[in-house]
């Protein structure tokens, strides 16, 4: 699992765990014990979401919704 600082949490990481997934976050900066941190799989995870932010930002000019006005 690919995701954001937000989910740095224990509890989140050992469930992932259970199910047999590996857990790419990066760690906060108040963690005494840093897990393992690929950057690598983090930039291609910042790829893929700058992408769908730009599908999101060119919707209204490919589904004509902004051609009202």
């Amino acid at each position: 699992m690919l995701a954001d600082k937000a989910y740095d949490a224990d509890r989140i990481r050992s469930a992932l765990r259970e199910k047999g997934a590996f857990a790419n976050i990066p760690p906060k900066s108040n963690r005494h014990w840093k897990p393992y941190f690929s950057t690598g799989l983090y930039r291609e995870r910042n790829l893929v979401e700058r992408f769908f932010s730009k599908l999101e930002h060119f919707r209204g000019i490919a589904t004509c919704y902004d051609m009202a006005n």
